[in-house]
């Protein structure tokens, strides 16, 4: 009892969708499908679909963090890719009702080039304290000293040394692009590159793994794999946490169940960490037990407070 009213022996608060209509809904969200395409072919409501990324993201990101320690390393690109949070940020001042985290949306991602397992990522910036922190929560996880590579972004050459002192072997390969013409107007075509040059930042790294390519191929694999980050569409992420939410699913799904064509396993197994594909089913069970000891929590609290 508390306040008079009895507490019901069915705490979930909702009827629960069936595995296999789960199993349905979060394997066609890391298919790249949208939000509301899944509510039209699942035959369930966009608020249901929108739940579902939110309690799937943060029990991915409770178990990546957990699961991704002590990884063996040799070599680790990393690079950030962008997209937007509700509005461009030239649009923010004059949209409305602009939520927290408004504008542009920078996602830093660090991969381990042999077994192509994604250590970390980092959603925030494109700044120097928003590399640092990344950079910082990448060191944590490594077991070993590592070679780093990554784009010739400025704001590596403060946060790198942040975060691993000269623990690190560490190159950028800088990129070279012919300049473009005053009357260029093409909105979305980049300058063409022309070249690139590698260039030893710190100790003594292996000019033959100086490469940014396995991490930019990822990039391409996100944006085909989360419709949030296709662009020319209205199918940008409109708040942070949902942005958040939507990429811890993505990156178990793709660490731990998507198996790689460069080594024929999922990267998690590559990387020595589970010896076995993890099952999309696998997932609802995790959501499921994460529920549960919520459940559990909360009506330990009630209980505690009525006594």
């Amino acid at each position: 009892m508390l306040d008079g009213k009895k507490i019901s022996s069915d705490t979930t608060g909702m009827n629960k969708l069936p595995v296999s209509k789960r199993v349905q809904i979060l394997s066609m969200l890391v298919e790249g499908s949208s939000l509301r395409s899944i509510s039209r072919v699942c035959d369930v409501s966009i608020n249901t679909v929108t739940k579902l990324v939110v309690d799937a993201g943060m029990a991915c990101a409770t178990f990546h963090d957990e699961k991704v320690r002590n990884v063996a390393a040799k070599r680790v690109q990393y690079d950030e890719i962008w997209s937007f949070t509700y509005a461009k940020a030239k649009n923010v001042k004059a949209a409305k009702s602009t939520p927290d985290g408004a504008g542009d949306t920078w996602t830093w991602t660090a991969l381990d080039s042999d077994t192509k397992l994604m250590v970390t990522w980092w959603v925030g910036n494109r700044d120097s304290n928003t590399g640092s922190q990344f950079l910082h929560d990448l060191q944590s996880r490594l077991a070993n000293r590592i070679q780093l590579t990554s784009d010739g972004h400025p704001a590596y050459l403060q946060a790198v040394p942040h975060a691993f002192s000269d623990n690190v072997d560490f190159a950028q390969l800088v990129k070279i692009y012919r300049a473009t013409p005053e009357n260029f107007k093409e909105r979305y075509s980049p300058a063409d590159c022309v070249g690139a040059k590698k260039k030893t930042i710190s100790e003594n790294p292996d000019s033959d793994h100086v490469s940014a390519s396995h991490v930019e191929r990822q990039n391409l694999t996100m944006r085909m794999s989360m419709r949030r980050f296709t662009r020319l569409t209205n199918a940008f992420s409109k708040k942070f946490q949902t942005h958040c939410h939507s990429l811890a699913l993505h990156f178990v799904w793709y660490n731990w169940m998507r198996k790689h064509k460069a080594h024929g396993k999922t990267p998690a197994m590559a990387a020595g960490l589970t010896d076995k594909p993890m099952l999309m089913a696998d997932l609802v069970k995790i959501l499921d037990a994460r529920e549960q000891k919520e459940i559990f929590t909360r009506r330990a609290g009630l209980l505690s407070y009525s006594n």
